[in-house]
């Protein structure tokens, strides 16, 4: 009950007074792609998501401070509630590892490092890579990655077959399937196309919710290229400043003033 009332607080003190209908950021152009999933496909995403967090737990610890790690799911849980996943319970955790890094994996798990909280100045930078993970998750980036296919070329359908398979190939496919995501997330990296669609999507998730829809890019601005993760798909800086100016302006979003929540920010994560 407690952090349901943090929760509600946590909304109220960040939506704007128009966000009941005035303009709404909300995402819809992918919904349609998201009708036909059954609720095999959604528990087979969950399932292989679990397994990915699971070995991510495994490379990176969990950052062992219940304080600092219960804010990061407030803020994560008040803009998962701006997507088109309803049917996910999402998990958020900080890990401890001093690089500039976030991570997610499909059914609603996302990752922060400490060295990515200390190189944000604000809530709205930490609610924007955030949001960045749920885009993530919500556009199935890795399950389609993953090209783990079914009879449909339905990357979930796929999911679902191999893991209600009793014999060893389909326990082997799905191990392999962990494996190339952990490859992706760790090694290879996103393509351009995905990372591009998350940093969209997560700018306008961010309005949605009442923050500075300029956050990421200011965060992605300060960290600069050299520090962040970068994998050899992964978009040059440049271009990914480039493409979020060219959104900001093209929704009217440099008009808007929403607060960044620094002092908030500097009370719960102070110099993690």
């Amino acid at each position: 009950m407690r952090g349901a009332l943090l929760l509600t607080a946590l909304l109220v003190f960040a939506l704007p007074t128009w966000a009941s209908g005035e303009r709404d950021f909300r995402l819809r152009e992918h919904e349609l792609a998201l009708q036909d999933l059954t609720g095999a496909d959604v528990d087979a995403e969950i399932a292989f998501g679990r397994d990915i967090a699971a070995r991510i737990l495994g490379r990176v610890p969990r950052y062992d401070d219940l304080a600092a790690n219960r804010y990061v799911t407030l803020v994560g849980r008040a803009l998962a509630l701006q997507g088109n996943r309803p049917e996910l319970d999402y998990h958020f955790a900080i890990l401890d590892d001093d690089s500039i890094n976030a991570y997610s994996a499909p059914g609603g798990y996302v990752f922060v490092t400490r060295g990515a909280l200390r190189a944000m100045a604000d809530e709205a930078e930490l609610a924007a890579v955030l949001a960045h993970e749920i885009a993530h998750v919500n556009r199935r980036h890795i399950v389609r990655q993953a090209r783990v296919r079914a009879r449909d070329d339905s990357g979930l359908g796929g999911l679902a077959r191999l893991l209600g398979g009793s014999g060893d190939s389909a326990r082997v496919a799905f191990a392999q399937a962990v494996d190339k995501a952990m490859d992706l997330l760790f090694v290879q990296g996103y393509n351009q196309r995905d990372e591009l669609e998350a940093d969209a999507d997560a700018t306008l998730m961010l309005a949605a919710a009442g923050y500075d829809p300029t956050a990421l890019r200011r965060f992605l601005a300060r960290i600069g290229e050299s520090k962040a993760r970068v994998g050899k798909t992964h978009p040059p800086s440049q271009a990914r400043l480039a493409a979020l100016d060219e959104l900001i302006r093209a929704q009217g979003l440099d008009q808007l003033h929403y607060p960044t929540v620094a002092q908030r920010f500097r009370v719960h994560v102070g110099r993690r």
